[in-house]
């Protein structure tokens, strides 16, 4: 079997679903490429059993075949390879490969391709087209709110819901939760499922810059996610997601309205100040002013800031894990936020003040009780 292809295209082209390949596979043959040859198309597969990520490139061959060829070799070879068109020479019988440029030959062992598991198709699977631009704001809104508990793996992905009427991904870890709603997605079969983090990773690592169509094919067990030539198969979480309507509070009508970036600012220079275990933020908020402090008794350090804000409500005092308010605020490209109170033991509401048209975004997270200290 033989072929010439770019080596920066295929550098381009493979370097997109790499993310996939773990250093320690189950199986010692994922740490492979597939390469298929069908018509003049090269197909190459990246798996890890529970993803696996597909893309396809126009070569030059005159048969079909298909080898496995170790990924890391190929990957350092083409990345110090300048633009030129390279022949891959392989002998399906032993398995070697040979890659020649313009002035280099590169020998390699490939593996026998049967070996390779069977990437799964979506069979009796419904579907829906999601813009990469949404898709990619939905994952990046939510990702953050994923958990590492495996002992919980129903929260170590996204929950996704599709409904007559609008499209809903939700993420938590037990301290916050984090729901994106969209209003201009919407499937009438209507169907729920929980994607892996690793595989909502990858994906947007992969989506490209500009607006395209994402076409999202889904059964009970799989999705299938299909755009510019890539392709990615995930294994979805087959557990049950946390009631999370019921966790977010409806009576939160002790509201703050402030400048966003002047608290995340803030934020970032007392969390600096917070204890480094539990990152304990005090907000004091008491008319129209806020009070952010912290305090890490064991060092002796503490900090705090006054900003101004709109208030509606009675004053209150409530801690928070900084670094999640830091990462949430981060997150938001709103000009100012709302932060929903009730009590100081009661989960807060951060929403954007300005949300586009179509999306609702609503962020909880929950207090840390309060240390005994005066701001």
């Amino acid at each position: 079997m033989k072929f010439i292809v770019s080596s920066s295209y295929l550098l381009k082209q493979i370097s997109a679903i790499n993310g996939v390949i773990t250093t320690n596979p189950v199986v010692p043959i994922l740490e492979n490429f597939l390469f298929e040859i069908s018509d003049g198309k090269l197909t190459v597969t990246a798996s890890d059993l529970q993803t696996s990520m597909i893309t396809e490139l126009e070569v030059e061959a005159k048969e079909n075949g298909s080898i496995a060829v170790p990924s890391k070799i190929l990957l350092d070879t083409l990345k110090n390879l300048p633009e030129q068109p390279i022949t891959f020479d392989i002998d399906e019988a032993s398995y070697s490969i040979e890659i020649n440029s313009d002035n280099g030959k590169y020998k390699l062992s490939g593996e026998n391709a049967t070996d390779f598991p069977k990437v799964p198709t979506v069979a009796d699977g419904s579907s829906v087209n999601i813009s990469s631009e949404v898709l990619g704001h939905a994952i990046s809104n939510t990702i953050l709110a994923t958990s590492n508990d495996e002992l919980r793996p129903a929260m170590t992905g996204v929950f996704l819901n599709l409904s007559d009427t609008n499209t809903t991904f939700v993420a938590t870890d037990g301290h916050r939760l984090i729901r994106y709603r969209r209003v201009d997605i919407a499937s009438d079969s209507g169907a729920s499922m929980i994607i892996p983090r690793k595989a909502l990773t990858l994906l947007n690592s992969t989506l490209p810059s500009e607006n395209t169509n994402v076409s999202v094919e889904y059964n009970v067990s799989n999705a299938f996610f299909r755009f510019d030539g890539v392709q990615m198969v995930c294994r979805l979480i087959d557990e049950r997601f946390p009631d999370y309507e019921n966790v977010i509070p409806a009576g939160n009508d002790n509201e703050m309205t402030i400048d966003r970036a002047e608290l995340l600012g803030s934020l970032k220079r007392i969390a600096i100040y917070a204890n480094k275990t539990t990152h304990q933020v005090r907000l004091k908020i008491t008319g129209s002013e806020l009070v952010v402090s912290s305090e890490d008794l064991d060092f002796s350090n503490e900090a705090n800031e006054r900003l101004s804000c709109d208030h509606n409500g009675a004053d209150i005092e409530i801690g928070f894990n900084g670094k999640f308010l830091i990462e949430m605020l981060a997150n938001v490209s709103s000009k100012q936020v709302t932060m929903k109170l009730s009590e100081p033991n009661k989960a807060g509401l951060l929403v954007p003040v300005e949300q586009a048209e179509n999306e609702d975004l609503l962020m909880l997270v929950m207090p840390v009780m309060l240390s005994n200290y005066s701001a």
